[in-house]
């Protein structure tokens, strides 16, 4: 391998730096480099792209960039030294520049020749930092963690995962800076790893000189830190082979990048793979061996959250046209898991989960929250797990868990000895994981008691309260919770009450704003149509025709970001339509003798989240009276199952409903003559006998509603005459 001129790279650095131009054929860097002289911001990130893109550079220097890019960072940082402009704009002197103006860099006078040791080292005097982005462009997959071997060392790679840990931002030592007792000097160390070894004998010409062991006194104020971040990222689901477990990899951030990723975040890292030496007693006892890790070099986010969400022009564009469609409702309910049949109601329930409702603090620092939560309780088969996975999938924050997998510990928090401090630290649970999100918690029913009890706090004060081992804290779980769970016997039992069948505390219950009842019923037509849709799933691997194109999840997440800053107000001529409707429900659940509900004040509080949340998503920032209606429509249909089974039950007006079957049918067909034989078929469809159909045909027949064929008892509707 042929010996490399870094003076001739620093030139060419120079000449890519100077001149590459951007889209409006400006040089794109040294815009970027006046902004950084102006303290504007510290970050210079140079694109590989760029590189790739730059016709003056030879493909070899492209080359050794991607594999030697730790070196050529100092020698992208040499080169901005250089051609880095005066300031423009006038700014306040921080610490680092009071103390440059008091340096001088120039040798003493009765010195012989220059001291390395009181030559400023070029980091000092830099008050920014260079990074190497790689491509990140849909034309390169980011590398798996368990796809990054030796041969990457100290190349620059792209790895995805989700970030598991994060430890706290300290200051990095970058330059030591001493200061000699006996002549004076100031000395200068460069630290290039985790661990060094500080100088104590002044190394100067004048203490050697005179034979005097100067002693040296680290000036912390005048030494140059960097934050510094460590964290643990793990293999995504879907790049672990069978029957492997997950691996892991450290990821060490600098500078600018640091408090940028927090745990549970699924990210895009590039970076440089390095190997660490262990230091210490480790190190005896691994031998040769060394540890690796990525420094990084640029983050992106998968999914952002809501309140980073920037939209692009074409996506205000999109939304704007969203804002305006009437049916947005309906259209982005229907957008969620258009693979599922039916399910309408459930599915707007679901969509207001992620729209949430503003979160109220009042003077006297009470605060209401603003998530709402929803159980979904029905029998097996019925797509809860389906649902609560898509839910998972469109929200920017989701954390999926199942019951028997959590303890109370794994759901809040847990106490661990910190591997870098070995001090207590606590863990933060699934429910802290999700904060400012949304947890899913599947097989509800099946988790201990005990442990249910620790999403009590969460789910109306939405912290979790810790005093373990000398920690007394709170932590913050500003977290929506979306629960499946099964009745009590694994399908609901009709001859039990709701109460014995649903088989949750009365205190849990209370908290969901809405509780949402799924029977598996047998009825002909709606098992057609679902079996229809399955089949066709299965054969053409996309959703049937919904007469529109279904929305993709991520501009879902747009329109929802964009809605979410609003913040709805109840208007004052609502107060008493919604204090009657509060009143009227807890009188119809006093009349019942078996209620399917709890309904308590926090009932109130649910209306008033529903239908703050169906307001945001009309763009609106007041609530409306058809809100509430909505809002009143969702928590009746989430028990729609168990109604129309108690009017069976009891024999309520069959004959009615025989004749809604009928005359629905004779409005869908556009006929007004419905044969005897097809309407007993539609009727035994639903569970009535021929005996019901014969009484109903008679009743409506005495008040002129429709003849009867005498001979074939055929119907003719009498507005058809």
């Amino acid at each position: 391998m042929k010996d490399i001129d870094f003076s001739a790279e620093k030139e060419l650095a120079k000449d890519f730096l100077s001149n590459f131009p951007d889209s409006n054929g400006e040089p794109k860097y040294m815009r970027i480099l006046q902004q950084v002289a102006n303290r504007k911001f510290r970050a210079i990130e140079i694109d590989i792209e760029d590189l790739f893109s730059y016709a003056e550079l030879d493909e070899e220097f492209r080359n050794r960039v991607q594999e030697n890019t730790r070196r050529y960072i100092g020698i992208f940082a040499d080169a901005i030294d250089e051609l880095m402009p005066e300031p423009t704009e006038a700014f306040t002197d921080d610490d680092h520049d009071i103390l440059m103006t008091q340096r001088s860099d120039d040798v003493p006078e009765n010195m012989d020749g220059p001291d390395p040791h009181q030559k400023m080292p070029p980091e000092i005097k830099r008050y920014f930092e260079v990074y190497i982005r790689a491509s990140s462009s849909g034309k390169s997959k980011p590398y798996a963690i368990r796809e990054v071997k030796a041969s990457h060392i100290g190349q620059l790679v792209r790895i995805s995962g989700i970030v598991t840990r994060c430890s706290d931002v300290k200051p990095l030592m970058q330059v030591a800076v001493y200061t000699c007792e006996e002549c004076g000097f100031e000395i200068y160390q460069e630290v290039t790893a985790r661990v060094f070894m500080p100088l104590f004998e002044c190394p100067s010409r004048r203490c050697i000189t005179n034979r005097t062991k100067g002693n040296l006194i680290l000036q912390l104020r005048a030494s140059k830190f960097l934050k510094f971040q460590e964290a643990k990222i793990q293999e995504l689901a879907e790049d672990v082979p069978k029957g492997h477990i997950p691996r892991t990899m450290t990821v060490h951030f600098r500078g600018e990048l640091t408090r940028k990723v927090a745990p549970g975040d699924v990210v895009k890292l590039s970076g440089i793979f390095l190997p660490i030496p262990y230091t210490g007693f480790r190190a005896m006892r691994a031998g040769l061996v060394a540890d690796t890790y990525l420094e990084a070099m640029s983050i992106t986010h998968t999914k952002k959250k809501y309140e980073d969400y920037e939209l692009i022009g074409d996506e205000e564009e999109q939304i704007a046209r969203l804002a305006e469609d009437g049916n947005i409702y309906e259209k982005l309910a229907r957008s969620l898991a258009p693979e599922i049949y039916g399910h309408e109601d459930i599915k707007k329930a679901l969509l207001l989960l992620l729209v949430g409702a503003p979160h109220r603090k009042l003077k006297d620092g009470m605060k209401i929250r603003g998530d709402l939560h929803i159980c979904l309780m029905g029998d097996p088969g019925v797509a809860k797990s389906q649902l609560l996975k898509h839910i998972i999938n469109v929200a920017p924050r989701g954390v999926y868990t199942t019951g028997k997998g959590s303890s109370g510990v794994g759901l809040t928090a847990a106490v661990q000895k910190d591997p870098v401090t070995n001090e207590m630290v606590l863990e933060g649970g699934a429910l802290v994981l999700a904060d400012m999100g949304i947890c899913a918690i599947d097989e509800f029913d099946k988790m201990d008691e005990l442990d249910r009890t620790a999403i009590h706090e969460v789910m109306e004060q939405q912290t979790v309260s810790i005093a373990k081992a000398g920690i007394t804290t709170s932590l913050n779980a500003r977290t929506a919770v979306l629960a499946a769970a099964n009745p009590a016997w694994g399908r609901y039992d009709l001859r039990r009450t709701p109460a014995e069948n649903i088989n949750l505390p009365p205190a849990l219950l209370s908290r969901f704003d809405l509780l949402w009842l799924i029977l598996d019923r047998a009825d002909m037509d709606s098992d057609l149509e679902m079996a229809r849709h399955v089949v066709y799933v299965h054969q053409n691997k996309e959703s049937p025709a919904l007469g529109f194109t279904p929305l993709e999840p991520s501009v879902i997440r747009a329109y929802i970001s964009a809605v979410r800053r609003l913040s709805p107000s109840v208007p004052q001529e609502l107060e008493e339509y919604i204090a009657s409707a509060y009143s009227s429900i807890r009188q119809e659940e006093a009349k019942s003798n078996a209620p399917h509900s709890y309904t308590t004040v926090r009932t109130l509080l649910s209306i008033l989240r529903i239908s703050a949340a169906i307001a945001r998503l009309r763009h609106s920032e007041t609530v409306a009276q058809s809100d509430v209606d909505e809002a009143l429509r969702l928590m009746h249909m989430s028990k729609f199952s168990l109604y129309s089974d108690d009017r069976q039950k009891s024999g309520l007006d069959p004959i009615g409903d025989i004749y809604s079957i009928l005359r629905d049918e004779s409005e869908t067909t556009g006929k007004q003559d419905v044969s005897y034989a097809h309407a007993l078929n539609l009727i035994s469809r639903k569970g009535y006998s021929e005996a019901q159909l014969k009484q109903c045909l008679e009743e409506y027949a005495n008040i002129n509603v429709w003849q009867i064929n005498p001979i074939s008892f055929d119907i003719r509707f009498i507005d058809a005459i």
